[in-house]
């Protein structure tokens, strides 16, 4: 069976890319080397966290004969690249795209990462709960729909439950490099959390200016921030306290995460991050979900597409790294629940 991902593995993104074609590689070498009726062919194309080189990548991988995709990894591809999936019956499942947008309205095209909805909601529950903040400051990419989706379900939910949001920033792209308008209006509404629904780069950023402007909030993300240990050129010691929602702890007992971080280990000489962990669970899923459907070679694309879609829909549970009882929806939305971790030492520490 060929296998297709596509992710990037440079650019801006390129922490999130790497860590979810790694993360599947291991999975791939696990299953074949079991030997059983079903063997995966597997082939990665960098699309740099872009759209149009998405889908460019998806068309390789179409020309390759891919029959399954997992990824994009990013949102803003995943947007382009799932009506295209859609219009050929290809099955897709993305480890970590988590906007409704991308799933909206495609029958074929499914998350194993909890959505934008979900992110914002549990994140207000979860510092309204934990009692982590008493004025809350939120700075969000308002060109980016991974960062507008959660921001918007986070201030709905941190109304219903209370929370006090005294700031409320915006940046873009083009305006990432600067963040001393956000952290003064934060500081001078004397927030003392501030929440950061973007990704690790931006982020990494703030942590290092609010430093150097001696404001200390507790800071807390979700699973965009993850990475934010091997940005290169930070200090990782500004990441000390953060927190973040995220699915995968790698310090967890379990022995299959266990094995999968020692396998991650010894392959790339650093320990999985959360899009690592998505990645593998991802093709373990499509693996396990193809014995389901009695996945033959001369099976057509089409075939594998509505079979793997009636399973889906159908009640299919899949135990993984990322979450246990996994099922799935017609939306395509996985049901999963979020953990809360704390960097200390360097590491991820569970809270929960």
């Amino acid at each position: 069976m060929k296998l297709g991902g596509i992710g990037p593995l440079t650019g801006g993104a390129a922490i999130y890319g790497n860590a979810h074609n790694n993360g599947s590689q291991i999975a791939v070498d696990e299953i074949n080397a079991l030997g059983g009726a079903i063997t995966i062919e597997y082939k990665f194309e960098d699309d740099e966290h872009d759209a149009e080189k998405s889908v460019n990548a998806y068309n390789a991988q179409k020309d390759w004969g891919m029959q399954v995709l997992i990824g994009p990894t990013t949102t803003t591809p995943a947007k382009a690249v799932g009506p295209e999936t859609n219009a050929d019956r290809v099955f897709m499942l993305t480890p970590s795209a988590s906007s409704v947008e991308v799933i909206d309205g495609l029958d074929n095209v499914y998350q194993l990462c909890f959505t934008d909805p979900n992110q914002g909601t549990a994140s207000a529950q979860y510092i309204s709960e934990q009692g982590l903040g008493t004025k809350v400051a939120i700075i969000y990419n308002n060109a980016d729909a991974y960062s507008t989706g959660i921001y918007n379900t986070f201030a709905d939910e941190a109304e219903n439950v209370g929370l006090e949001i005294v700031s409320v920033t915006t940046f873009t792209d083009d305006s990432a490099n600067d963040f001393s308008v956000q952290l003064n209006d934060a500081k001078n509404a004397e927030a003392d959390l501030i929440f950061l629904p973007i990704y690790y780069g931006p982020a990494s950023l703030i942590l290092t200016q609010a430093n150097e402007m001696g404001y200390a909030p507790t800071f807390f993300g979700v699973d965009g921030m993850d990475g934010i240990l091997t940005v290169e050129g930070f200090d990782t010691a500004l990441a000390e306290g953060v927190i973040l929602l995220t699915p995968f702890n790698a310090d967890a007992e379990d022995a299959r995460t266990q094995a999968f971080v020692e396998a991650y280990q010894a392959a790339y000489g650093e320990l999985p991050n959360q899009f690592a962990a998505d990645g593998y669970d991802c093709v373990w899923a499509i693996y396990e979900a193809l014995q389901e459907i009695g996945y033959t070679s001369d099976m057509t694309t089409d075939e594998v597409c509505e079979a793997l879609i009636a399973l889906f829909n159908g009640g299919f549970t899949y135990d993984g790294i990322t979450g246990e009882g996994m099922t799935w929806d017609a939306s395509g939305a996985v049901s999963k629940a979020p953990k809360g971790m704390i960097i200390e030492n360097g590491a991820y520490v569970g809270l929960d």
